[in-house]
């Protein structure tokens, strides 16, 4: 049996738990996925992951059980786009000398 095409699209303010801000199916699916494209977002095929999340509705909250593997996610995406989290400078000043 063939699975729909499904997107889900996830919004972080930095704040928040990441939350739903979009889904679709089929179609739908195809016009979030080229918008997040055109927006340079992270698009992330994971079907076990993308079944979980569409589960969920429009404006909710990710739950608790999915903090790691999104804040993962998030986190490579800021790291493709040169980002980093607001007040993290990263380590300097490292002493290598050991």
């Amino acid at each position: 049996m063939k699975s729909s095409k499904k997107a889900i699209a996830l919004t972080y303010d930095g704040q928040q738990a990441p939350h739903v801000s979009a889904k679709g199916f089929e179609h739908l699916a195809e016009h979030i996925i080229e918008q997040v494209k055109q927006q340079g977002g992270l698009i992330h095929k994971d079907e076990i992951l993308a079944q979980y999340l569409s589960q969920l509705e429009i404006g909710d909250e990710i739950p608790e059980t999915l903090y790691q593997i999104i804040a993962e996610l998030i986190a490579f995406s800021w790291y493709l786009n040169g980002k980093t989290p607001p007040g993290w400078e990263g380590l300097r000043n490292i002493n290598q000398n050991v």
